[in-house]
């Protein structure tokens, strides 16, 4: 867990400003950007109930082309689901090991 700054509930990795809003803790923006081709922002969250969570807003160009808009879409559905499911089993705890 990480520590919070005062009275405010900040945490360390807050940014301290108006991202943070009803209750919300908000970091600062990671931006990639590949220029012409996408851009990714991931943002972390710390709910009112003191959940965190990662926001990723994603844009990529499609290709003109609407067969082929479609695979790049049905792709990123495909890699979407496995980046949440990975996030999920690795947030689980580890397993005992035996004595």
């Amino acid at each position: 867990m990480h520590r919070r700054n005062g009275r405010d509930g900040h945490t360390d990795w807050c940014g301290r400003d108006h991202r943070c809003n009803l209750g919300e803790h908000r970091s600062a923006e990671i931006v990639v950007d590949l220029p012409g081709h996408g851009r990714a922002v991931l943002v972390r969250v710390r709910t009112t109930a003191g959940r965190d969570h990662a926001e990723i807003r994603l844009r990529v160009a499609l290709a003109p082309a609407e067969p082929a808009a479609r695979r790049q879409l049905a792709g990123l559905l495909a890699d979407l689901r496995h980046v949440v499911t990975r996030a999920a089993l690795a947030a689980r705890p580890a397993p005992r090991r035996a004595a």
